[in-house]
């Protein structure tokens, strides 16, 4: 078979793999069952077992051999000048198609999974903004709980003596503690790396990603160190096989919210906590600074310097790198795009109605 054949071939499957995921995605209890926790264990073990255990990141480099070959292919064609729009069509089909399998086969399934909400067995229902109030107020008082037993000072941002890398080797037992009361979410060989990334992705705006090809959780080694656990235990739940970013957020919160490890505990709190000030500042700015007030000056300190460090990489192409990725959420069902991330604040709230904070 010929390969101008095999593009066409290719190409097709492509159409007939997006009509098919149409259907399926009108069954999240099966493949809640089939494949979250059934075929995606055994390929995720697999891909674990097979890139795991080398120290760099495997997908970082995939993709970097990815973009020197499309790369070359638009040179070649622009200095020959030949550009056969049929043949250009069906080439670019065929190996969107090729991707768009493993995409889906590797992990991609997950983003039709049954939600976080119905497996852990709680409601998901608007919050009123007394609601929302009121959680964020008892939510201060427990970081500035956990701040204080730190510090034993409210006024100093938490200095963690430990480096990323011996915290990304905590977040492994943060993990398995999590599972123990969690075990919906039983996963082995959970591992996290440093993206070969970590600058450009800081200019994107971005502080981690899942490669859903090799399963490799990767996170941005530069970001601040007290958002550092977090950032890992939300890209290793995107790993367990969440796709949602919110509900990723929120199994990375109940992770750190449940460890024996008060730094795990602030960061999970923190990335909580900044959610639901934004969406208070969003509705009611005055009652956002009266909240802000209670807060301990240290935690304040502390955000601010979280701002000022990302503000100091922001540049013109953030917009478009998240716009890209916008759109790719809401392909995924992920209707809200980039403002996904915010609706844990909906979980949240909903899972401590049941659940004592």
């Amino acid at each position: 078979m010929n390969r101008k054949k095999t593009y066409k071939i290719l190409t097709v499957l492509l159409v007939m793999q997006w009509a098919f995921l149409r259907i399926i995605a009108q069954y999240p209890t099966e493949i809640e069952k089939y494949y979250s926790n059934g075929l995606y264990i055994y390929i995720s073990k697999f891909l674990n077992l097979l890139f795991g255990w080398i120290p760099f990141s495997v997908g970082d480099i995939l993709y970097a051999i990815l973009l020197i070959v499309i790369l070359k292919n638009i040179f070649t064609t622009l200095k020959n000048r030949r550009i056969g729009l049929k043949n250009t069509f069906f080439k670019i089909g065929g190996f969107i198609s090729v991707l768009f399998f493993l995409f889906h086969l590797n992990w991609g399934l997950n983003y039709f999974r049954q939600p976080v909400h119905k497996t852990l067995n709680f409601e998901r229902e608007k919050y009123a903004t007394n609601e929302l109030v009121d959680f964020t107020e008892k939510l201060i008082v427990k970081i500035n709980q956990v701040h204080l037993s730190i510090t034993k000072n409210d006024t100093i941002i938490i200095d963690n003596t430990l480096d990323k890398k011996q915290l990304k080797e905590v977040s492994y037992d943060v993990y398995a503690q999590f599972q123990q009361k969690y075990p919906q979410y039983s996963h082995k060989n959970l591992k996290a790396k440093h993206s070969l990334f970590s600058l450009p992705l800081t200019y994107m705006g971005f502080a981690g990603y899942l490669n859903p090809i090799t399963n490799e959780a990767q996170v941005n080694s530069l970001i601040p160190k007290n958002t550092y656990p977090m950032i890992v235990c939300h890209e290793l739940a995107h790993q367990v096989g969440i796709a949602s970013e919110s509900e990723a957020n929120f199994i990375g919160y109940l992770a750190t919210k449940n460890s024996n490890d008060a730094y795990f505990n602030y960061s999970g709190y923190l990335m909580a906590l900044r959610f639901c000030l934004y969406e208070i500042f969003q509705n009611d700015p005055q009652k956002f600074e009266t909240l802000k007030v209670e807060i301990n000056k240290g935690i304040l300190k502390d955000i601010r310097q979280s701002e000022a460090f990302w503000e100091s990489y922001q540049n013109w192409s953030e917009q478009y790198f998240k716009t890209f990725y916008d759109t790719f959420l809401k392909a995924n069902k992920q209707k809200d795009g980039m403002k996904s991330y915010n609706k844990v604040v909906v979980l949240l709230i909903n899972y401590h109605k049941k659940e004592e904070l």
